[in-house]
């Protein structure tokens, strides 16, 4: 038994690590908790999920990043140097008509390939959106939701081109104007059962349902954005604010 008195089963901890990579109960982004957490967790040592995860690594079921730590799936592909230049010259639209022409087809093959445990998911993140308190909150949920949709798909290619997307959106200014175009109509309740619809459609597995689902739920999300952006244009900020209280 090593220093720490915690056994030294490596194998244990690999099945552990295993079977939490397989439930729900990691961060949105993926995250896993630290070392130090997991050996407390499953009451193994240091080492052995150290060495766990080296295998784990391997096999391409978790990446690291130094000073961030551990997170389930495949290393992405570094876009952050990318993405400056990316939000410098495209801008809401863009965006918006790129994700009407890619988040259909994911929600469509999803209804196709989705495990009943993603779907099950699903529907969980919806409630968690819908119960957010705050912008940063629901933003976070939204994301998850959209690219657990994306990831349901079993397309590597179309996950790497919809995570592209969701890293130039994520930028905090056009964060700000989307939760202006939810709050401009009091979008909540509709943004909830469309959400709901798309799960239905993927979870009756009737692809063509599922992706004109998306679409309609997409194209009022850019009809607010053009709407708030109008009206960004006409006012001042604080006029602007006025009218969304």
């Amino acid at each position: 038994m090593p220093a720490s008195g915690l056994p030294e089963n490596s194998t244990y901890a690999l099945e552990k690590l295993r079977g939490l990579l397989g439930s729900d109960n990691l961060e949105p982004d993926g995250k896993l908790p630290t070392e130090r957490a997991l050996s407390d967790m499953f009451g193994v040592s240091r080492r052995a999920i150290r060495r766990a995860l080296e295998v784990l690594e391997a096999e391409g079921r978790i990446w690291r990043r130094q000073g961030s730590g551990t997170y389930a799936g495949q290393r992405p592909d570094d876009w952050s140097q990318h993405v400056g230049s990316l939000i410098a010259g495209t801008n809401l639209m863009e965006i918006m008509e790129v994700r009407l022409r890619v988040e259909p087809q994911l929600a469509q093959l999803a209804a196709m390939r989705a495990k009943p445990d993603d779907i099950d998911r699903m529907y969980e993140l919806t409630k968690k959106i819908f119960a957010s308190g705050d912008a940063d909150s629901r933003e976070l949920w939204d994301g998850a939701l959209h690219r657990l949709i994306a990831q349901s798909a079993g397309n590597q290619f179309f996950l790497t081109i919809f995570d592209v997307i969701n890293h130039v959106r994520q930028d905090e200014a056009w964060q700000t104007i989307r939760e202006l175009a939810r709050n401009i109509n009091r979008t909540r309740p509709v943004t909830y059962a469309q959400h709901v619809a798309i799960i239905d459609a993927i979870a009756a597995r009737d692809p063509m349902k599922a992706a004109e689902a998306m679409r309609q739920h997409l194209l009022v999300l850019q009809e607010s954005l053009i709407r708030v952006t109008s009206l960004d244009a006409q006012h001042p900020q604080k006029e602007l604010a006025d009218e969304l209280e």
